[in-house]
């Protein structure tokens, strides 16, 4: 059995929800339970890519600490993940037991807040601990203190190795009925790529100029035999290194900006046959506009289809989701 505990508050030293994790931690490993901690400050640059993680967890701890106002933004950008990101077949039926200590006020507020974000992603809410903490020193001193926290523990490991069960909630038809979130076939890192890449409006526009300008000084140096020559190497190294994937049926063009002749590359793929040619695709699911060097340095393992698309080098129309098929279908590494 294993049980990931999501620590969402700003590490400090006094913090008192990190003495109620780790006294719950040893009572776990003790009953054999394999215990893992993310402490999400240390990891807000990559929390988007934790809902990974819950895919081998029985069970989950969601603690945090509320300093002025509400369980802290940590632990809501992991909610947002889990909802954007996460697997919902795997959320679907995940116990979580939300642990909330206030050095202030709102401790119960912040408990009902993670539970009920539990249910709406689908998960089971289990009975947490909340606590009003004035003074640090004397709660980890209190024997009584101690001894509460480690029957919660062991209620909380009773509760998700049993599996028991617990009447619906207004919440969980929420999220079947209403919040349904339009998802994507990117990833969170590709997500938030393309979000700063399209917000940056000089990043944009600097990228157009850089294209425009490439694009005219190889229009003008290639001639017609070179341009033809480029074009059937491009097609040998494409037939060379496909890869076929099982009822994928597309239509893909791909159109060289700084050639003048021979600059459409035609692919038709049904399943496991592929069929390239010159010329233009009618009703293709994905055009790709690209300079020749962008296409050299895809042949030659340098680049990816995805990755030259994600740095400005590669326009594209149609299907996303075929595109990033290319690189599975073309394997130049």
């Amino acid at each position: 059995m294993k049980i990931n505990i999501y620590y969402g508050g700003r590490g400090i030293i006094d913090d008192p929800t990190l003495y109620v994790i780790s006294r719950m931690s040893d009572v776990f490993k003790e009953l054999n339970v394999q215990v893992e901690q993310f402490n999400l400050f240390e990891q807000k640059n990559g929390i988007t890519a934790l809902p990974a993680t819950l895919k081998n967890a029985d069970g989950v701890i969601l603690a945090s600490t509320v300093e002025w106002f509400g369980v802290g933004g940590y632990i809501h950008q992991f909610l947002d993940a889990c909802w954007l990101y996460g697997d919902k077949n795997k959320l679907s039926g995940l116990y979580m037991a939300p642990v909330v200590m206030s050095t202030t006020h709102g401790e119960r507020e912040g408990m009902m807040e993670l539970s009920s974000a539990w249910e709406i992603l689908g998960g089971i809410p289990l009975d947490g601990l909340c606590g009003y903490i004035a003074d640090f020193s004397s709660f980890e001193s209190n024997d009584s203190y101690k001894n509460l926290i480690e029957k919660k523990a062991e209620n909380i490991y009773r509760s998700m190795s049993q599996k028991m069960e617990s009447l619906p909630t207004s919440n969980q038809a929420v999220e079947h009925a209403v919040s349904k979130t339009k998802m994507n076939d990117f990833t969170p890192q590709e997500t938030e790529a393309l979000s700063r890449y399209i917000s940056n409006e000089e990043y944009v526009q600097k990228q157009k100029e850089d294209i425009q300008e490439l694009s005219s000084i190889f229009r003008n140096k290639m001639d017609k035999e070179h341009a033809a020559e480029h074009t059937e190497d491009f097609i040998s190294s494409l037939k060379s290194h496909f890869k076929p994937v099982a009822g994928l049926h597309a239509v893909y063009q791909i159109t060289l900006l700084d050639q003048i002749k021979d600059r459409d590359i035609n692919i038709k793929i049904e399943n496991s046959a592929i069929e390239i040619k010159l010329g233009e695709a009618a009703g293709c699911d994905v055009h790709a506009s690209l300079n020749t060097d962008v296409l050299e340095q895809i042949t030659s393992g340098r680049m990816t289809f995805q990755r030259a698309f994600m740095e400005g080098n590669l326009k594209m129309k149609g299907d996303f989701k075929l595109l990033r098929n290319m690189d599975q279908l073309f394997d130049f590494k």
